[in-house]
């Protein structure tokens, strides 16, 4: 792998990190929020990541990319709400009770939330240290190049 590539398979790797950072505080901005403009309370999102490989579909394009280049990143495949149960509460005098008194509030965890948002910006951080050794292998380099 060359060190522009390095470079680039870290890139990639922060843009995700970022993505997923930001639906993380989504969650934990919405974790009592009742009523959205769909109905019913937030639904807690989920980044699902994938590889980012070429475009070749077929078996031996793919080995093929595979032998010369062994990655070219991560990229954000999909946006997932989460569909689990909500959490019933019994607040009869909340605006967004029902009949019986239970409000459904999201099913957020916010100690979940906090764990995975430190997960995810210490993986930030360790892409931002592999640019900057690969920035300074590229520096390093060309000074001895000159």
């Amino acid at each position: 792998m060359s060190l522009m590539n390095a470079l680039a398979v870290s890139a990639t790797g922060m843009e995700a990190q970022s993505m997923r950072m930001r639906m993380l505080a989504e969650n934990l901005a919405n974790a009592q929020t009742t009523r959205t403009p769909e109905g019913g309370p937030y639904k807690r999102k989920d980044v699902v990541l994938e590889s980012a490989p070429g475009v070749e579909s077929s078996f031996a394009g793919q080995l093929a990319a595979a032998m010369a280049e062994p990655s070219v990143g991560v990229r954000v495949s999909e946006l997932i709400e989460n569909s689990e149960a909500v959490d019933l509460r019994y607040e009869p005098y909340h605006p967004d009770a029902d009949t019986d008194g239970y409000v459904a509030y999201p099913h957020v965890n916010p100690a979940e939330e906090l764990v995975n948002l430190q997960a995810a910006a210490r993986a930030y951080e360790a892409n931002i240290a592999a640019m900057s050794t690969a920035k300074d292998m590229l520096r390093r380099s060309m000074e001895l190049l000159r």
